[in-house]
């Protein structure tokens, strides 16, 4: 299975790692390694993630990293990371 990143989900993990290094530029760096290196288990297992409750669609699923929604889409032969977003914030925010 292939894993893609999408423009959006991108840009979201530019902005977390800007976010984070304010505080320190190396643990920035580090949490978006380990972010990406959560997905990877998608290759194998791309359904383990849960459904997005409020989209209502079974393709469309999502897995933790901390405080962080990593929303994605299951396809036949490859899994598009469409956003990664903090838990706190709405989807209807992202116009999903």
């Amino acid at each position: 299975m292939k894993i893609v990143w999408s423009w959006q989900s991108r840009d979201d993990l530019r902005e977390i790692r800007k976010f984070i290094a304010r505080d320190s530029p190396r643990a920035a760096a580090s949490f978006i390694r380990k972010l990406r290196e959560s997905v990877e288990r998608l290759r194998i297992h791309p359904e383990s993630g849960q459904v997005v409750r409020e989209l209502r669609d079974a393709t469309v699923r999502e897995i933790l990293f901390g405080q962080y929604r990593i929303i994605y889409q299951c396809g036949a032969k490859r899994v598009e990371v469409l956003a990664v977003i903090h838990g706190a914030r709405l989807l209807d925010e992202l116009g999903f």
